[in-house]
C-alpha cells in the first residue's frame, strides 16, 4: 500500500494564485478596435448622408418662398404643398396610385398565400418552381413587357369600354412587378413556423382549406403580409415606366409632367410620396407580430 506524503502548503502567491484569481467576465479586455470603430463610423455617415441628404434637398427646393429684392435671399412658404390640390389632374393621379396600390396588394396576397402555402404542405418539391416563376419578373425589362403585354391593353380599349380603357387595368402588371419582394417577404416568414404541422393540426380538427389558410396560416405570418403589402405599395407608387409608356395618368406620370410647369410642387408631391412611404415602414416596425415582445423583454431585463 503506498503511504501519503504529507507536505506543507506554501504561502499564497501575492496575486493569490490561479486558484485564488477571479476568473475574467465574458468580453473583458475585447474591445473593438479604434480603427474598425472608425470604419463603421465612417459606412454609418455615408449611408445617412446618401438617404437624408436628398431629403433635406427636396424639403429647402419644395419651401423656397419669394426672393427679397433689397436682401436678394428667399424666404420660406409651404405654399408649394398648398398648390397640390389646384391641380385636378395631380390629384386624380394621387387617388388612381392609391387604388391601384390596393388592388394589386389585395391580388398579390390572394395570389401568393394560398399557392405559396399549399406547396408548403401539399407540394414541395414544386417549391423552387414556384420561387422561379415569382423571381422571374427580376429579369425581364418594364420595356420588355410593355412591348410584349400593349396588343392586350390595346384589345382592352377597343372592346372592353370604360374598365379596358381605365387605368385600374394596370393592376394586373403591378401584381407580376411585386411577385420577387412579395414572394421573399412571406416564404421568410412561412420559413419561420412549421405550416405543415399547423395545417394538418388544423384539417384533423376539421377545418377546411380556407379556414386553415386564413384562420390558422395567416394570422402565423402576418408579419411577412405586412412587409410584402409595404413593398408592393411602394412599388406600385413609384411605377413610371409602364404607365408612361401605356399612356395611363398615374401619380409618377403627373409629377413628370408637372416638373415641365411648376417643379416646386413635382417635388413637394415627390417628398410627400417618400413621407407616406416611411410611415407605412414605422406602422410595420411598430404594430408587426412581436414588437410588444420585443419591448417589454427590453424593458424587464435587468441592467448590468
Amino acid at each position: 500500500m503506498s503511504g501519503s506524503v504529507s507536505t506543507e502548503l506554501g504561502a499564497a502567491a501575492p496575486g493569490g494564485g490561479a486558484l485564488l484569481n477571479k476568473p475574467r467576465t465574458a468580453g473583458r479586455g475585447r474591445r473593438t478596435p479604434r480603427g474598425q470603430t472608425a470604419a463603421r463610423a465612417a459606412v454609418l455617415v455615408l449611408v445617412m448622408g446618401y438617404l437624408v441628404l436628398p431629403l433635406f434637398a427636396m424639403v429647402e427646393f419644395s419651401t423656397r418662398g419669394d426672393v427679397d429684392p433689397v436682401t436678394k435671399t428667399a424666404g420660406r412658404s409651404l405654399q408649394a404643398f398648398a398648390d397640390i390640390f389646384g391641380y385636378p389632374n395631380l390629384v386624380e393621379g394621387i387617388v388612381t396610385s392609391l387604388e391601384i396600390a390596393v388592388l394589386t396588394v389585395f391580388g398579390m396576397l390572394l395570389l401568393l398565400v394560398p399557392t405559396m402555402v399549399w406547396t408548403v404542405v401539399r407540394v414541395p418539391r414544386m417549391r423552387r418552381v414556384i420561387e422561379f416563376l415569382c423571381l422571374l419578373p427580376l429579369a425581364i425589362p418594364a420595356i420588355v413587357i410593355v412591348v410584349g403585354i400593349a396588343p392586350v391593353y390595346r384589345f382592352m380599349g377597343q372592346n372592353l369600354g370604360a374598365f379596358g380603357s381605365s387605368a385600374l387595368t394596370l393592376t394586373f402588371i403591378d401584381i407580376i412587378l411585386v411577385l420577387p419582394y412579395s414572394y421573399r417577404a412571406i416564404d421568410s416568414s412561412l420559413r419561420a413556423i412549421d405550416t405543415a404541422t399547423l395545417a394538418d393540426a388544423a384539417r384533423s380538427l376539421g377545418a377546411g382549406w380556407p379556414r386553415t389558410i386564413f384562420q390558422v396560416i395567416v394570422p402565423n405570418i402576418r408579419g411577412g403580409i405586412l412587409s410584402a403589402s409595404v413593398l408592393a405599395i411602394a412599388l406600385v407608387l413609384g411605377e413610371f415606366t409602364i404607365a408612361n409608356l401605356l399612356s395611363f395618368n398615374t401619380v409618377q406620370v403627373v409629377i413628370y409632367l408637372l416638373g415641365k410647369r411648376d417643379p416646386f410642387v413635382s417635388v413637394a408631391v415627390s417628398l410627400l410620396a417618400l413621407v407616406f412611404a416611411f410611415v407605412l415602414l414605422f406602422a410595420i416596425s411598430r404594430f408587426a407580430p412581436g414588437a410588444v415582445n420585443r419591448g417589454q423583454r427590453a424593458a424587464e431585463e435587468p441592467a448590468k
